[in-house]
């Protein structure tokens, strides 16, 4: 008997890394394709992608790729995918298509054009699967929620969501839509839980606008402003204040240069010929008359803003009574720190920093929050629902709000990654979970580095090394010299060079009181030997690294 499943490939336990797939017997969906952001533990790792092992094992099925917005943590994972299984269609309003599209560039893929849907009036077909869109409000325009109708009933696939009745680019949720599409009984809800812990309702964006003003206005210097490269609203809201205040504007920074020429072109940003000038051209105008919109609102080392604020940047540089606006949360994993020390680093500059811990109100969230999510649940009225987009605590918040609306806990499915739901007759259940595992990207590396690898670079980071380069005497089979024991990152090697050398003449000394001496042994007991001994003497762990050199 053929079952209706789906499956959290990620994207449930975990804010970012967004996949899930719907499967009907030869026939399975994929929505959504995100990335994920590594902790600060986490050394040198650049994205989280998801596991992609269940996809290639069932690629025959796949049918088509839809996506709901032009997040990174929605769409960000698509290149990667695309290099581990043959190519298939992939769906998204336009906007998001020129960001997938210059993904491709990126990554030097040769793929066919991204399928552009209208979410008015369209209706996609993939297999035996009937997926209608219909606008939402996000903090990005052309967010889309889906319905899809499978053999065994209808679906809705809300992701990041909000009810915003006046947002900056005029197209608010449609919500006549939406109740149109729920007026048929509808079996089940993904649905955005984010916003699950937070009262109320979600703020409007064009408040945003309200509150720069005044700060763009009596800016004495120049003004930086910083979101994320792709909230093409609220760039738009810097735009419009920066033309009112009597300031041109440049894009600094790769990713917002690049998204905010393709919402430019596409018709999404907005702004007259010769408010948004080259850098080089708005450098020659008094200061009081620019406004950079730079991306680094992560505090990213290597950013533009980062640079700048540094004075590590090739032309830009921030001075005193110059004015820095973070509009954002620092929302990823491990980002808090670094935007915390970027802020401090500008405040000790004498600049005036607007930034998320002054409560001025500079961010809105784009998640909808415990009234947005009630709304959504009474206008659809699903039979059950599957909180996604959160964590563990935001799944049981929004149990709890969907049980005091009359639903039953066993009709809230808060699962973990991999947990497969299958529907079968109008009824629903967990059957069976898949093992997956979060695939660290490094560098050109996917999935080469693992918590061994982490683990490694963790001690690197913070005991040190310490080599051991012994000469070892082939024939004879012995030591020619005391072991050189040279530190990075251990101890300064300039002031404890004697404790070095004392430590070489003693490793020989335990060297020489083996039977065999014999490469593989010497390197056991150097390690052995030195790991006791540096923590004994100095209380940290560095890792011991044998250097045999054979003469």
């Amino acid at each position: 008997m053929t079952n209706l499943k789906f499956l959290a490939l990620s994207g449930t336990t975990g804010v970012t890394e967004n996949l899930y797939i719907y499967e009907y017997g030869n026939d399975m969906i994929i929505v959504d394709c995100g990335v994920g952001f590594p902790d600060a533990e986490m050394f040198g790792v650049d994205l989280i992608i998801p596991d992609f092992e269940y996809i290639k094992k069932n690629q025959d099925k796949l049918r088509g790729i839809v996506i709901t917005h032009g997040h990174e943590d929605h769409i960000g994972g698509l290149p990667f995918l695309m290099k581990t299984i043959k190519e298939v269609p992939i769906y998204s309003t336009k906007l998001v298509s020129g960001f997938i599209e210059e993904k491709w560039k990126d990554h030097k893929l040769h793929l066919k054009k991204v399928n552009v849907f209208n979410a008015e009036d369209d209706v996609i077909r993939l297999g035996c699967f009937t997926i209608t869109p219909f606008r939402i409000s996000h903090s990005v325009p052309d967010s889309v929620g889906f319905v899809i109708d499978t053999p065994e009933g209808r679906m809705f696939h809300v992701a990041d969501f909000k009810f915003d009745w006046t947002p900056v680019d005029g197209k608010p949720f449609d919500i006549t839509k939406a109740a149109m599409l729920a007026s048929k009984p509808v079996l089940s809800m993904a649905c955005d839980c984010l916003g699950s812990t937070s009262p109320g309702y979600t703020e409007s964006e064009r408040e945003i606008e309200k509150r720069l003003h005044p700060i763009i206005t009596e800016a004495k210097g120049q003004v930086y402003f910083s979101t994320i490269s792709s909230n093409i609203s609220r760039m738009q809201q810097a735009i419009r204040v920066a033309e009112s205040a009597g300031r041109k504007v440049a894009f600094i920074g790769r990713s917002i240069d690049v998204k905010a020429g393709i919402a430019k072109e596409f018709g999404y940003l907005h702004y007259p010929d010769g408010l948004v000038i080259s850098p080089k051209a708005l450098l020659k105008l008094p200061k009081e008359k620019r406004m950079f919109i730079i991306s680094g609102s992560y505090g990213q080392a290597g950013s533009a803003l980062y640079r700048a604020a540094m004075g590590e940047h090739d032309f830009l540089k921030i001075e005193k009574e110059d004015t820095v606006i973070f509009s954002g949360d620092p929302a990823p994993p491990g980002s808090k720190a670094a935007v915390d020390f970027v802020v401090d680093h500008l405040i000790r500059m004498d600049a005036d920093v607007h930034y998320y811990d002054l409560q001025e109100d500079l961010h809105v969230s784009g998640h909808g929050c415990q009234k947005d999510i009630e709304m959504l649940l009474a206008m659809v009225k699903p039979k059950y629902l599957t909180p996604i987009g959160g964590t563990v605590r935001h799944m049981h918040a929004f149990s709890q709000m969907a049980q005091g609306m009359g639903f039953e806990e066993r009709e809230v499915f808060k699962l973990s990654a991999g947990d497969i739901v299958e529907f079968s007759h109008g009824q629903a259940k967990v059957t069976d979970h898949i093992t997956v595992r979060s695939v660290l990207v490094d560098g050109l590396g996917i999935g080469d580095v693992g918590s061994v690898v982490l683990r490694d670079r963790q001690v690197l980071a913070e005991e040190g090394i310490a080599i051991a380069l012994i000469k070892y005497d082939v024939n004879s089979k012995q030591l020619i010299t005391d072991p050189e024991i040279i530190s990075r990152g251990f101890v300064f090697q300039g002031k404890m060079q004697n404790f070095l050398n004392e430590v070489g003449k003693e490793l020989r000394h335990r060297i020489q009181t083996l039977k065999e001496i014999e490469p593989q042994s010497i390197k056991a007991i150097t390690i052995d030997y030195l790991e006791k001994f540096f923590y004994a003497e100095t209380g940290r762990r560095p890792m011991v690294l044998p250097v045999i050199v054979e003469i």
